[in-house]
């Protein structure tokens, strides 16, 4: 009897007939004929009652499951499937109450649908994470009624189950897809033209029109009496490290994602472009001290060691130690490397403090920062200011516009590789820089 009542619920439509029953009670002190009508109606909506729970509590008539995907991609839309198995004889609504992770902070989750009587279906929605981690969903609580609508009969299923959030593989996916279809224009990568050649010979071949002249082996023409071409290839097997700075300066939140979290998207998208391209990939981590290190390798599944060290990483509370950075760059990357720097500097003061630290690390490697704009502060500055306020709110946000275009400035000045990107497209401008490099045969 407690578990009837436990599942037992009363729908906004029963409300309603009682409020309407209320009113014709109170008007009949007025209206003596409408007394007794009133009563026949109460006692119909008794007998519908009594037939809506005979209907509904006539054995298990209703089956539900959530079926979860391995894991989640952060940031993206990720789809969550109920399936539904009407075993009643007649057609149900089902209302659906799922208990969603408390990084959600959505209570309020109600969905409605309807099954035909011995019929499945599949109802999906999707969520959007923002944080990496595990994602912990409770109960899978269904509603059902009849097309008399009165009542509810709740169902409980799914107790608990967990889904991890791992970095954006489905951003990976996509530019995976693009690049191996040689398409990456089409979403706003640029194609590089190529200046010149890279000199990793790969075999001398006969000439064709169109081949680069400068190319042509003499040696080779003399002894086959026909015009004979070095024919080169692309540098590979080329050392290239995601360093991701994970101090407080990457906590900002833009659209809801924290900056380290874009940055983590971008480099495991960019190592997998990285590997398809036949380079080797690394990661490190740093904030106060050295975190995570990942020797750079060439191995198509080192992609997996890099997501699972990526879904580890978070920011602290913590300033960035770039001494600490560049005295493990020199003992433990030996060879001259491609070095992308996730980083974010505010201030021009902030920078000027960790220039020597960039410029020992530049002198044997080829390094990259990547730094944020800060698109609030855009915004704010291509706002019309119509009072004295908003002059000086104007003001001082094209000054922190125009101090990041002085930080690209000194930092090319002094031989370091520059990419100052909006958060959202850091993937697209990292991939854009690393093209641009190969193609120019920087590294």
């Amino acid at each position: 009897m407690i578990n009837f009542f436990k599942s037992l619920y009363l729908t906004p439509r029963f409300f309603y007939v009682l409020a309407v029953l209320s009113v014709l009670f109170i008007i009949s002190n007025w209206w003596l004929e409408l007394y007794g009508i009133t009563w026949i109606l109460v006692l119909c909506l008794s007998v519908f009652i009594v037939l809506e729970v005979s209907m509904l509590y006539s054995g298990k008539g209703l089956n539900g499951t959530r079926v979860l995907p391995d894991k989640f991609s952060n940031s993206d839309e990720n789809e969550v499937l109920v399936q539904l198995e009407n075993k009643y004889a007649f057609p149900i609504t089902v209302g659906i109450v799922d208990e969603l992770p408390v990084q959600f902070q959505k209570r309020d989750f109600f969905q409605t649908t309807k099954i035909e009587g011995k019929q499945r279906r599949t109802y999906p929605y999707v969520v959007r994470p923002v944080a990496r981690g595990a994602y912990v969903f409770g109960n899978l609580n269904l509603y059902a009624s009849s097309v008399i609508g009165l009542i509810r009969r709740r169902y409980t299923f799914n107790k608990e189950q967990m889904v991890k959030v791992y970095p954006s593989f489905v951003q990976m996916k996509k530019y995976d897809f693009l690049a191996i279809d040689n398409r990456l224009s089409h979403i706003g990568l640029k194609k590089i033209r190529k200046i010149g050649h890279t000199m990793e010979f790969e075999q001398i071949k006969e000439y064709v029109v169109g081949d680069d002249v400068r190319t042509v082996n003499w040696k080779a023409t003399a002894k086959h009496a026909r015009l004979m071409v070095n024919q080169f290839q692309d540098e590979k097997m080329q050392p290239v490290y995601s360093i991701i700075d994970t101090s407080r300066v990457m906590k900002m939140p833009f659209n809801e994602l924290k900056l380290i979290d874009y940055a983590i998207n971008s480099a495991l998208a960019f190592s997998n472009i990285a590997l398809k391209k036949n380079d080797k990939v690394g990661l490190v981590d740093f904030s106060n001290k050295i975190g995570n290190f990942l020797p750079a390798q060439a191995k198509k599944t080192y992609l997996n060691n890099i997501l699972e060290t990526l879904y580890t990483i978070d920011s602290k509370y913590l300033d960035s130690d770039f001494g600490a950075l560049q005295t493990m760059v020199r003992r433990r990357i030996n060879h001259r490397s491609l070095l992308l720097l996730y980083t974010n500097f505010e201030h021009i003061s902030s920078l000027h403090r960790q220039l020597p630290y960039l410029q020992a690390i530049a002198k044997k490697h080829l390094l990259v920062v990547i730094f944020f704009e800060n698109t609030e502060l855009r915004k704010l500055s291509e706002t019309e200011a119509n009072n004295i306020p908003d002059i000086f709110d104007k003001t001082i946000a094209e000054q922190f516009q125009f101090d990041k275009k002085v930080m690209v400035r000194e930092l090319q000045q002094r031989g370091i590789q520059t990419v100052l990107t909006a958060p959202e497209d850091l993937t697209v401008n990292t991939i854009n820089k690393y093209l641009e490099i190969k193609a120019k045969g920087l590294l």
